[in-house]
């Protein structure tokens, strides 16, 4: 990862298409923008050498809520309502340590006892992603091993002085995966499930507004419903990013405010900023796109086209089914999936 170790103000920018607001929404007959159909998170897909073998891992790791099945012809995982789908591919997929970063950083499982699971995993011989506790400190497993608060390095060494030491308690950490994938084991709540997909946006606050205004997406309550305001003029793009800060997965330290998210239903599309931009396409690489589910998928795509949002492919047979892919905020890549 290569997040930048300073403080940037981001000054204006020429926003594409697929940004506009809800004010640029085409208007019904009685003149009011037209309305979004519920959009549901379906699924996670991503590109695999070996589908069976991938799709068998997660239930290992998270055994409580994840199952290996097979849905519309794909290797499969059914966790809660949603699915992870494999596609076989001959060689591996790009991934953020292997090829440029995508807006997908990774996803995860809420645990009740993350570090049970933590030890869990080694037991089993699962490979942890380690993080730094500190510019000049070393490896740990998991975040409450490190100083508490997402210290900047200059706070590590105050609290040093002051003899702080880490809670040892609940946090999160990480599992790397088949074919490389990043895997949240992060403590909240008494059940273990999906919850969530974790972004890298440019721009936090435009893609908070991206995704409400287009794909209906609302905003939670408390930590992490919202990104810090702009400072002037009400424009998202301009915002400063904080001071980097640890546990990091980059000794330099690791960029998270401003940040945000969205959810759809009970899943959570989180958000940490990408300073710099210069994020790639997700086609191809290890997470290709995640995707959402609608009833009547002519309507939804009729009017994401009208509102400017740029169509990848348009509506085909999936299995089963059909499907359409949208491009997002930094060129994420979303299927809308039809489900009567």
């Amino acid at each position: 990862m290569n997040m930048m170790g300073r403080t940037v103000l981001v000054v204006m920018l020429v926003i594409p298409a697929g940004f506009r607001l809800a004010a640029d929404r085409l208007p019904d007959a009685q003149g009011q923008p037209a309305p979004i159909e519920p959009m549901h998170f379906h699924h996670v897909h991503l590109n695999s050498v070996n589908p069976s073998a991938a799709a068998a891992y997660y239930p290992r790791a998270f055994s409580e809520s994840a199952q290996k099945t097979t849905f519309n012809g794909h290797e499969a995982v059914k966790t809660g309502n949603v699915y992870l789908l494999f596609t076989r591919v001959d060689t591996p997929s790009p991934t953020e340590l292997t090829g440029p970063q995508t807006s997908v950083w990774h996803f995860g499982w809420n645990t009740p006892n993350s570090r049970q699971y933590n030890e869990r995993f080694r037991a089993m011989g699962l490979q942890i992603a380690q993080m730094w506790d500190a510019a000049d400190g070393k490896l740990v497993d998991m975040s409450s091993d490190t100083l508490p608060g997402f210290p900047t390095q200059e706070q590590i060494l105050d609290m040093r002085v002051k003899g702080t030491q880490p809670t040892r308690q609940g946090g999160f950490g990480y599992l790397r995966g088949p074919d490389g994938a990043m895997i949240e084991n992060a403590q909240s709540g008494q059940v273990e499930r999906f919850n969530h997909v974790h972004m890298y946006h440019e721009h936090p606050l435009c893609a908070m507004q991206w995704y409400t205004t287009h794909l209906g997406a609302t905003r939670p309550q408390g930590r992490g419903g919202a990104a810090p305001p702009p400072p002037s003029g009400g424009d998202c793009r301009t915002q400063l990013y904080a001071p980097p800060t640890w546990p990091s997965f980059a000794k330099t330290g690791f960029v998270r405010e401003p940040s945000g998210g969205v959810l759809f239903d009970d899943i959570s599309i989180s958000i940490r900023p990408w300073p710099g931009g210069g994020l790639v396409s997700t086609r191809g690489k290890l997470v290709d796109h995640w995707a959402l589910r609608v009833s009547d998928l002519a309507a939804s795509v009729g009017r994401l086209k009208a509102e400017g949002v740029k169509v990848l492919e348009e509506i085909h047979p999936w299995g089963n089914t059909r499907s359409a892919m949208i491009e997002g905020p930094d060129r994420i890549a979303i299927e809308i999936v039809e489900v009567k």
